[in-house]
């Protein structure tokens, strides 16, 4: 694997600085100073690399669906069935690197402003159908067709409740218990 270049850095740097900052003041307030201050940065770097608030957004929202991505592979790959493979789902959404209070936070903000932005509004529908079509998946396997969509629905409202319910916590997240939950849920819904 090669090296990375310092560009690939200085964007990572801005996009965790961005998780923090949104967090922090809300993705309506915080400004471009705000968040390269947080980084370290100038707000022009930010210009530079990103284009605009809303290009940083965007880039710092493809870096968390990149992380949920990596870890349903990793999920994936040790899943022996439909079941294995929807708690695998489940535990991507709350995987160690990924539920964390300020991650879990800018989720929420960015589904809030993702229908005023072709943008953000993009990433937001395709999310929703990748993961509505895991759901899909696996439940067509398991349940009656007529249950499936009941199923997967709740499935999907739960993992979205918990989020923001994380989003609002003043305390640290314990991913090892919402993935423990969330196999409760999943087996709820299978029965």
């Amino acid at each position: 694997m090669g090296r990375k270049r310092i560009r690939d850095i200085r964007n990572e740097e801005l996009i965790e600085a961005t998780i923090v900052a949104v967090h922090r003041r809300g993705y309506g307030v915080v400004t471009m100073a705000e968040i390269a201050k947080e980084a370290g940065a100038s707000a022009a770097s930010i210009n530079y690399y990103f284009g605009s608030k809303e290009g940083l957004m965007e880039a710092t929202m493809r870096h968390l669906l990149n992380k949920l991505r990596e870890a349903m592979i990793r999920g994936y790959a040790t899943a022996n069935c439909p079941k294995e493979r929807l708690y695998a789902v489940m535990d991507a959404n709350f995987d160690d690197d990924l539920f964390s209070v300020a991650q879990c936070s800018l989720w929420m903000q960015f589904w809030a402003s993702a229908p005023y932005s072709p943008r953000l509004s993009r990433l937001h529908r395709i999310n929703r159908s990748r993961v509505r079509s895991h759901f899909l998946a696996e439940l067509n396997g398991l349940l009656p067709q007529d249950r499936v969509e009941t199923a997967r629905h709740a499935l999907q409202c739960y993992m979205d409740g918990v989020w923001l319910q994380a989003a609002q916590s003043e305390t640290p997240l314990d991913s090892a218990q919402a993935r423990r939950a969330a196999h409760r849920v999943v087996d709820l819904a299978l029965n």
